[in-house]
């Protein structure tokens, strides 16, 4: 089984792999921000929250020990966080599609050349630079008084308060950042050249079983 892509094309496939699924699960899990509510301890992602309070009995408010994601879009406590999620969602898709692109050309010949191994790059770049818009528009949302009432009350945009950034939120961004910048440096040696032998060849090949096809057709 041949390959369309070079060595470097290989280690650029497996890259691709890598960055692609660790800002993906990333941008799922809800362990971006990590703070403390009645006693509780709080995350969340840009769509996800775990453990978060409800009226019991008597009026009072209990921690409710679960993850879920917020019931609506419009529920997202933040416009900052709205357009996080969908600026972040984009730019995973785009590098989840390059990465299955480019492990399929570790197993099928001539799909990927070298003009469309820059292609995929350049596609990969523009998926880590959506990915880190969205990272840069996660501090915007820390105003909002859901995160504020998490944060101690004293969060502010770009200010965390008595919050912590999480793992999850710097797997995005290096994921982003190694996607933007090795990932699409390597894609421009991944393709291999075509060969003009091998096109004449096929040409040929092409030509001759033409050629004994219409002999057959025409003799009686």
């Amino acid at each position: 089984m041949r390959s369309s892509l070079t060595l470097v094309g290989t280690l650029w496939a497996f890259l691709s792999l890598v960055t692609a699924v660790a800002s993906s699960t990333s941008y799922f899990l809800p362990y971006w921000l990590f703070g403390s509510q009645l006693g509780k301890p709080v995350s969340f992602s840009t769509f996800r929250r775990c453990n978060y309070p409800v009226r019991g009995e008597g009026h009072s408010l209990i921690m409710v020990e679960e993850c879920g994601r917020y019931a609506s879009f419009s529920a997202i406590p933040s416009l900052a966080w709205q357009m996080c999620t969908v600026v972040t969602g984009a730019g995973c898709a785009l590098l989840l599609l390059v990465a299955l692109a480019a492990v399929l050309g570790c197993c099928m010949e001539e799909l990927i050349s070298r003009m469309m191994g820059r292609c995929m790059g350049a596609a990969q770049f523009v998926g880590g630079l959506l990915i880190s818009s969205g990272c840069a528009l996660y501090p915007l949302g820390w105003n909002s008084p859901e995160i504020m009432q998490t944060c101690g009350n004293v969060s502010n945009q770009f200010q965390l308060g008595t919050c912590r950034l999480g793992w999850a939120y710097y797997c995005a961004g290096g994921g982003a950042a190694a996607a933007m910048l090795i990932c699409t440096w390597l894609s421009c040696f991944a393709g291999r050249n075509p060969k003009p032998v091998m096109l004449v060849e096929s040409i040929m090949r092409n030509t001759n079983s033409y050629t004994m096809e219409l002999d057959h057709c025409l003799k009686p």
